[in-house]
């Protein structure tokens, strides 16, 4: 084989080569803008009884009415209060609702429906935060993430999750079973360590919590874990019992690692409705809440609930629960969430 031959194989290997490497490149882009897409598309889906609860009575109510007056006003600050958004915050919509029409002079019953979505979103997004209101990890290592939540919210199965992701990511994950009060707790969060490669610490059904607690932030420093989720027992007997405990695993927690923890996530069960308002604001005065997640937002035509904490309360949704699957648990997007429900 003369050289002239080598060169034009060599040539045709390269060129055939950059040409796999190309069909490979643009076949990922395409896949993961049809991700993308398809992620919006699937919300959709997962929230639909919520969309379909609110849209379509709010659609007969413009149809049947006709006309922009009080009686619509009224009917439609109902609808709002029946899709669990909360009647201060449906009280406080359809005001700036009023005024919108009033200012703008709008006549067009067809342009309600777009003011109320405007109106909604920017409820969502005021003094929105991009530092403080998504779900996101800093530098600090070990990062500390407390969970807490009545017991049935999906708790563990989130935990779970997170860890899965985190470990997926290339993490060093520890978790901590700081529920000791029900022995499935315990046994629970092993399973979902082990479903997902995380290291877990756990003691004896009734042992101390806080113990438990410093045991495992103890060795995250010590093997240079880069994430902690801690679980807590789901029900405390009263008020003080429950602001006592967490407290005191707080301070457990500050002994060993003094600017943690870095996040104290509320789970939060979107099919108990205005129960979660009072839930939350229980669990705010005892722990300083720094996000929430919302669970089984794909189980209830009553997804408004995301806006009447946020209105309320002021505590950001990081997280929201739409199925069973791994990745339907998802990061909080303002913009997707209205969308999926108005549009």
């Amino acid at each position: 084989m003369d050289t002239n031959t080598i060169y034009i194989i060599v040539a045709l290997a390269v060129t055939l080569l950059v040409l796999v490497s190309l069909f490979f490149i643009i076949k990922k882009n395409k896949k993961s803008k049809t991700l993308s897409t398809g992620n919006e598309v699937d919300l959709k889906l997962k929230l639909s009884k919520t969309k379909t609860g609110l849209l379509s009575k709010l659609a007969e109510a413009l149809k049947l009415r006709g006309k922009i007056d009080d009686d619509l006003m009224e009917e439609l600050e109902e609808i709002l209060i029946k899709s669990d958004i909360g009647v201060e915050t449906s009280i406080d919509i359809i005001d700036e609702l009023r005024e919108h029409v009033k200012k703008e002079n709008i006549i067009d019953i067809n342009v309600i429906q777009s003011k109320l979505e405007e109106i909604i979103k920017e409820m969502l997004l005021k003094e929105y935060s991009a530092n403080t209101d998504h779900f996101q990890i800093d530098s600090a290592k070990p990062y500390i993430i407390l969970f807490t939540g009545v017991n049935g919210v999906g708790k563990t199965t989130t935990i779970g999750k997170l860890a899965k992701r985190f470990v997926d990511q290339g993490k060093k994950v520890r978790l901590i079973a700081g529920d000791t009060f029900r022995a499935a707790a315990i046994e629970q969060l092993t399973i979902w360590a082990e479903r997902a490669g995380a290291e877990i610490t756990k003691h004896q059904h009734g042992a101390d919590p806080s113990s438990v607690i410093f045991e495992g932030v103890q060795k995250a420093v010590k093997d240079n874990d880069d994430i902690v989720l801690i679980d807590t027992a789901g029900r405390q007997h009263t008020k003080v019992n429950l602001m006592n405990e967490l407290s005191k695993i707080t301070r457990t927690i500050k002994k060993i690692v003094p600017d943690g923890p870095h996040e104290t996530l509320m789970v939060v069960d979107a099919t108990t409705g205005q129960n979660a308002i009072t839930q939350t604001k229980l669990f705010n005065e005892a722990a300083n809440l720094t996000g929430l997640v919302l669970t089984k937002l794909d189980g209830t035509a009553k997804g408004g609930i995301v806006i009447g904490i946020k209105h309320q309360l002021n505590i950001p949704v990081k997280l929201i629960g739409v199925g069973e699957k791994q990745e339907d648990l998802r990061d909080f997007e303002v913009n997707q969430f209205v969308e999926a429900i108005f549009e």
